[in-house]
């Protein structure tokens, strides 16, 4: 529900009453259901694994890799993974995020013990070489709860693993 505030702003501009029109205007005006909340996709790095040696840790990116790498995340976050799914790239199409499936069978990455086996590996494009990897819940998961019945599996969550900065994760014929 979106809250009116004009009434109060008009009637606080009736009495001429800058400090109270002026705490009016910077007040937010939008609710959680008034938003696209719901459909912004979330990153989460609790699965992260900084020290394989084909990927990158936070702590050995420059600056200007990490800065990269938190303005595509915040970018992507704006729209639904399954919008970024359908969303492509370069001369050749390829999409901003690919679903693969299974762990690619030629990587230089091995399937890290703590990531469940049953997900779905994934990876985002950064740039021209540059991955973001990890993985998605599958979508049969979509109102299952967990098994203490107090949280529901997201569906709209990349679990960030990997930093790929050289595209080893998955590795095709011409690399």
């Amino acid at each position: 529900m979106k809250v009116n505030w004009e009434g109060c702003r008009d009637m606080a501009n009736k009495f001429n009453n800058g400090r109270r029109a002026a705490f009016l205007a910077g007040l937010a005006t939008e609710s959680i259901e008034s938003t696209d909340l719901a459909t912004r996709s979330r990153f989460n790095f609790s699965f992260f694994d900084g020290v394989q040696e084909p990927g990158s840790c936070f702590s050995a990116l420059t600056h200007e890799q990490l800065l990269n790498v938190i303005e595509k995340i915040k970018a992507y976050s704006r729209s639904s993974l399954l919008y970024w799914q359908n969303q492509r790239v370069g001369g050749g199409g390829l999409k901003i995020l690919e679903v693969y499936g299974a762990f690619p069978r030629s990587s230089d990455f091995s399937h890290p013990k703590h990531v469940p086996h049953d997900v779905k590996w994934a990876r985002f494009r950064m740039d021209n070489l540059g991955r973001l990897v990890g993985f998605v819940i599958p979508h049969e998961y979509v109102s299952k709860a967990s098994e203490d019945r107090l949280f529901f599996y997201d569906v709209n969550t990349f679990y960030v693993v990997f930093i790929d900065l050289e595209h080893r994760f998955y590795k095709t014929e011409t690399r």
